[in-house]
């Protein structure tokens, strides 16, 4: 089982899940040329990949998508909403389309999408489960609802959203308006509501946590981990690697 994050960030989101027989890319918000060339960097060629899933329409997590679907004719899984409103998809033959709480199969891996609250037109969370066990990704949603953390239940990896310091977007450069959106229930979780959240999901079999989508200009690396360490300092149930997702390079897990 191996779980990467290509890119993380504002400027562009991709995550490479690979269990068993299957490689799947989620999200596709760098240029097709520089996803090729950070797969490579983790020894994935594009043309092994099994299928593209998109969380939602926001341009960083789907620039690349035209290109990557027309080039190599990957399948594309979209929730149906979106795969009805969203203009270039590479190849329309390649869309697959997929509901929010209900489950599809992708070779050996059983995909769980659940629905989350972000300003985009149909926002989903996945679950990636095989004989491996179980990898959660919730990125990009305003808040954590029950949905969400019951959703996230039991996973060996999570990759979670610590997006801004609730007092550097506060205090920082973003117009009102765009403060208020980020922190609002259709916005992205602070360091504190991600961490709030991995409180919830600790479990002994919880072996690694990806912090991602940290804000280059709201948030640094070391406070979004002394938030979370602050939550796994004060329980014994399990104590879980912890990676920072960067923008510019692949953070990887392999188990």
């Amino acid at each position: 089982m191996r779980v990467c994050l290509l890119a993380s960030g504002s400027k562009g989101n991709s995550l490479l899940v690979e269990s068993g027989r299957t490689r799947l890319l989620i999200d596709a918000g760098l240029s097709a040329r520089e996803l090729r060339r950070r797969l490579e960097l983790v020894g994935v060629a594009v043309e092994t990949i099994d299928a593209l899933l998109i969380t939602h329409e926001h341009t960083d997590h789907v620039r690349g998508l035209g290109p990557l679907v027309r080039q190599f004719g990957l399948p594309v899984y979209l929730q149906t909403d979106l795969a009805r409103q969203l203009a270039d998809v590479g190849k329309p033959q390649c869309v697959q389309e997929f509901v929010a709480g209900e489950d599809f199969t992708v070779n050996d891996l059983t995909v769980s999408p659940f629905a989350v609250t972000h300003d985009s037109l149909a926002p989903v969370g996945f679950t990636f489960s095989g004989e491996q066990g179980r990898i959660g990704v919730a990125t990009d949603l305003g808040v954590a609802t029950r949905l969400v953390t019951e959703s996230l239940r039991g996973c060996r990896a999570l990759v979670l959203e610590t997006n801004h310091d609730e007092e550097m977007l506060r205090d920082g450069p973003y117009p009102w308006p765009l403060k208020q959106r980020v922190r609002s229930a259709h916005g992205h979780l602070s360091n504190r509501a991600g961490s709030s959240l991995l409180q919830d999901l600790l479990w002994q079999g919880l072996e690694t946590v990806f912090l991602g989508h940290l804000s280059e200009t709201n948030n640094r690396p070391e406070l979004a981990l002394k938030s979370v360490n602050q939550v796994l300092e004060t329980q014994t149930v399990c104590q879980p690697q912890l990676i920072v997702g960067q923008q510019d390079a692949p953070q990887l897990w392999v188990a």
